[in-house]
């Protein structure tokens, strides 16, 4: 009996559209979410990632959570959502990474560990993320 060995990293469960499948594509399905219940990803991260407030924003998201109205693509959102600090840095950074990756932005804008690090190290509750979202539309308009 053969045994085939992967090189470090190549393990299917640590790709990043798999992490996004697993965590964030069971609400969010393959980026376009669900119409008056989940907002969609899909050609939005990459322009929230344009600047440092967008990927502190994003990073927020990802280690706290969201609660309570949002407008996304131009449309009302009132959904929860969970706090992934589960995820490592390194994970949660590689899935906004890939999200970033499918929008039409070239060079995508990455998301670091240490983006997530910051994030995870100033637990905030989801509300005040939402907060944050706010405020951030006003300085940068938001997809």
């Amino acid at each position: 009996m053969a045994v085939f060995m992967l090189p470090a990293g190549c393990s299917r469960h640590k790709s990043p559209h798999y992490l996004y499948g697993s965590n964030c594509g069971i609400c969010h399905h393959g980026g376009e979410g669900m119409a008056g219940a989940v907002p969609p990803l899909s050609g939005r991260i990459d322009r929230i990632a344009a600047t440092p407030e967008g990927r502190a924003y994003l990073a927020a998201v990802l280690m706290n959570g969201v609660s309570g109205p949002i407008r996304a693509a131009g449309m009302p959102y009132s959904a929860e959502m969970p706090l992934f600090r589960y995820l490592s840095d390194q994970e949660a950074a590689t899935i906004l990474s890939w999200l970033s990756q499918q929008g039409q932005t070239k060079p995508a804008p990455e998301i670091k560990p240490e983006d997530i690090a910051a994030a995870r190290a100033h637990r905030i509750s989801a509300g005040d993320v939402a907060e944050m979202r706010a405020k951030l539309d006003l300085q940068h308009p938001l997809p």
